[in-house]
């Protein structure tokens, strides 16, 4: 587990992104600012009142905030040129450039613009703000990668017991963003996932496309939706090993199911939140959240 996560901060060092958090005087954000700047992990934008979040710092003992970049939204050199690209993004929409300005001293549009302009290369928000607000600019102002029409969240899975997926680690979609994906959409999140599985934790992704029925043992239309989403998403990334459909434990349990799967993918979040992997989340594991298929 813990070599994962220091694979992962190694991978980070050596290839430096720059990195805008909105929640500027978040405790948890800043407390994890600081130890990013600390270990020089990346370079960081914080949002905020400069004079606030100095005081947060200091509340809290934090050395190393002073660091990072700290804009101020509605004070900075910049604010008229990210209001005339956001106003430009949005025409087609009917935006006016009043609307724009009013809209870029929001932190969370902030962010995504200062992405767009080529001026930072990602954002992390969500501890204050729900997903919907996080992610609505986003979709507005980076919008999605070529190909994928739909986003989802990615949450990986660090358990104790190496018996599942890869050394007991998991990748699990989606689980936080589309409540009941169609058959397209289930496809796009199984191929996301996957290359989330690769990108963050260096797996070779095996993916279980997870329904209550395994290989036919059920029928129902949900059943029939996860078979279509199979087919799918096999034809997009016929490189990718993807199985199913396949109840958990087929997917997990040598003994029940040859695969052995790390990516997990739910056909709809309920059937996540009642499943075992979601008690593994909720249980003393580690976990964090990966947002897929968002691109400057």
């Amino acid at each position: 587990m813990q070599r994962l996560i220091n694979e992962i901060v190694e991978r980070a060092k050596a290839n430096r992104q720059r990195i805008v958090l909105p929640e500027g005087t978040e405790e948890r954000t800043l407390k994890a600012a600081n130890q990013i700047l600390t270990d020089g992990v990346a370079d960081l934008i914080i949002l905020g009142k400069p004079a606030e979040i100095e005081a947060c710092a200091k509340e809290w003992g934090l050395g190393n905030i002073n660091k990072a970049t700290i804009i101020d939204p509605e004070d900075h050199p910049k604010k008229e040129e990210y209001a005339q690209l956001l106003c430009e993004l949005r025409k087609k929409k009917g935006m006016t450039i009043e609307e724009a300005r009013k809209l870029v001293v929001d932190p969370l549009y902030l962010g995504c613009l200062i992405i767009k302009n080529g001026d930072a290369d990602g954002q992390l928000a969500g501890a204050r703000n729900t997903t919907g607000n996080v992610l609505r600019p986003a979709l507005q102002i980076i919008k999605t990668s070529p190909g994928i029409t739909c986003v989802s969240g990615a949450m990986l899975l660090l358990t104790h017991a190496p018996e599942y997926g890869k050394n007991g680690i998991l990748v699990m979609g989606d689980v936080a963003v589309t409540p009941v994906p169609d058959a397209e959409q289930l496809a796009q999140i199984a191929v996301c996932t996957a290359r989330t599985a690769q990108a963050v934790a260096g797996l070779d992704p095996k993916v279980a496309m997870l329904s209550f029925s395994t290989k036919g043992s059920a029928k129902h239309e949900v059943v029939d939706k996860v078979v279509e989403a199979l087919k799918i998403a096999k034809e997009m990334a016929p490189d990718i090993a993807i199985d199913g459909e396949l109840q958990a434990d087929a997917a997990l349990v040598p003994e029940v199911g040859a695969s052995k799967a790390p990516v997990l993918l739910s056909p709809d979040m309920l059937t996540y939140w009642l499943s075992p992997a979601s008690k593994w989340a909720t249980s003393p594991t580690n976990w964090c959240n990966v947002w897929d298929m968002l691109m400057p």
